[in-house]
Order: C-alpha cells, then structure tokens, then sequence
C-alpha cells in the first residue's frame, strides 16, 4: 500500500496540463552533492535537479516523504511503500521488485590523497600497486566499490591498512586528521565534502569504479508505461543536452 502521509509534495509536472501523466512517491535523504538542504533549509542537489527535469518533461508528480535511513527506505520500497529511488544499480536479484529506467547518470568512485602528500602516495596507478606498497586506506563501511577493491579489501584489513567511515563528513576529516594516507568514496561526495571543510585533495591516477546509474521503480506501484514515459523524458532531454548541463554544474573546476 503507497504512503498516503507526506511533509511535503513537489508537483514537477506542467502547470499547464489539466492532468499530469503519473504520479510516485520517494523517500529523500542526505547524500550531498546529490540530495541535500541547502542554507535556506530547502532540498537541492545534483540527482533532485536531474529528476525534477525528468519529470518535468515526462509531465509526471513526484511526492517526497521526510528522509528515512537507507536500510528503512530499502525495506519500505520493497514493500510496496515507494514508488521510486533513486541511483541505484541495476542488479539480477533488484529485478524481482523493480523495474529501472535508462541511465540519467554515470557514479564514479575515486581514491584520494591530501595535496602535498609524499609522492608514493600520489602515484599509485592501481589498487594491485596498492595492495603491493604500504599506503594506509579509508573507505566507506558499506557499499560497492567495485570488484577490484573488493579483492584486495582482505589483505588490506588483515594487514591492519584500513580504516572505515561512516560518512564523507567524516571520511574527509579523518584524511585530514592523518589517520591514513588515502580515502576512497564517490568523487563528487568526497570533493564536495572537501570543499566545505577546506581540505585540498589530490585525486590518484586511476578511478576504482565507473558505472551507470538508474531510476528505481517499485514494479507493484508503477506500470510498464510508466517505465516507458520517464525513459523517453530521459533521452529526449539528453538529445537536448539538458541533463548534460545539469551535470556538468556539479562538477568540480
């Protein structure tokens, strides 16, 4: 049954219409750059915009409940209490409760060092040189990060070279702390958190991760047609570099 108590709704959809063309239901969160409030206490970010520009076009409403916790959004989505999520992977085993839109996205994870850092830190081309040297690691307690990092994760922790955060916030301050020579995560999260607390980084020579992501569309609330329009606004939007504008805001200089 879809969540009919809400703190808010944003209606994406053209004013214009007498109707709009769907309707769904998302739980926000904080996950700055991509959902977050800004100074004013208003939600903002690089994954909202995109989506408000998606629906838009697709001439849907979007309904956003007060943020949950990942592990209580996850739950509520795949009992039907959701309609939509957003960045997510578009796995085997997600596909026997959801459906997934083209991608609006690319996610990129990166490891970084503090600029200034000696150069064996800075100059590490792969995580197999990584797992050979003796740089220490901070990376996020949960989460894929790709097959190759998750390899050499074992070695790294029976070695005593890794340390985990629970939080970008958090991660970036540890970095600046010493407490290890490089930090992994997503890498507009770690530069925009950077950014806020001043701490320049330097990124390594090579990115851990580069992958798609998606809309996620519970399949007991949405329809095929649904689906159907959001991806056409998706790629109508793309031919028009609207999204592409969008992303490249975000980006760092």
């Amino acid at each position: 049954m879809r969540m009919r108590h809400f703190l808010f709704a944003a209606v994406l959809g053209l004013s214009a219409l007498p109707a709009v063309a769907c309707r769904m239901t998302m739980a926000l969160e904080q996950w700055p750059p991509y959902v977050y409030r800004d100074a004013q206490g208003r939600y903002t970010g690089l994954d909202l915009e995109l989506l408000k520009a998606i629906f838009k076009e697709a001439r849907c409403t979007l309904v956003t409940l007060p943020e949950l916790p990942t592990a209580r959004r996850q739950l509520l989505f795949q009992k039907g209490g959701l309609d939509l999520m957003l960045a997510a992977s578009d796995t085997p085993e997600r596909r026997s409760y959801a459906r997934f839109s083209i991608s609006y996205r690319d996610e990129a994870v990166g490891l970084f060092s503090k600029s200034g850092s000696p150069a064996d830190h800075r100059q590490i081309g792969s995580f197999e040189q990584l797992a050979r040297g003796k740089s220490t690691l901070l990376a996020p307690k949960v989460g894929w990060y790709g097959a190759q990092y998750a390899a050499i994760r074992p070695a790294l922790e029976k070695a005593g070279r890794l340390n985990t955060f629970g939080s970008f916030q958090q991660g970036v301050r540890m970095l600046d702390a010493g407490r290890a020579d490089l930090l992994l995560g997503d890498v507009l999260a770690v530069r925009h958190e950077a950014r806020l607390q001043g701490v320049p980084l330097t990124a390594l020579p090579f990115l851990a991760l580069r992958a798609p992501v998606h809309l996620m569309l519970n399949t007991r609330t949405t329809s095929a047609a649904d689906l159907a329009r959001l991806n056409a606004a998706i790629t109508h939007l793309e031919q028009r570099g609207v999204l592409t504008a969008i992303r490249h805001s975000y980006e760092a200089p």
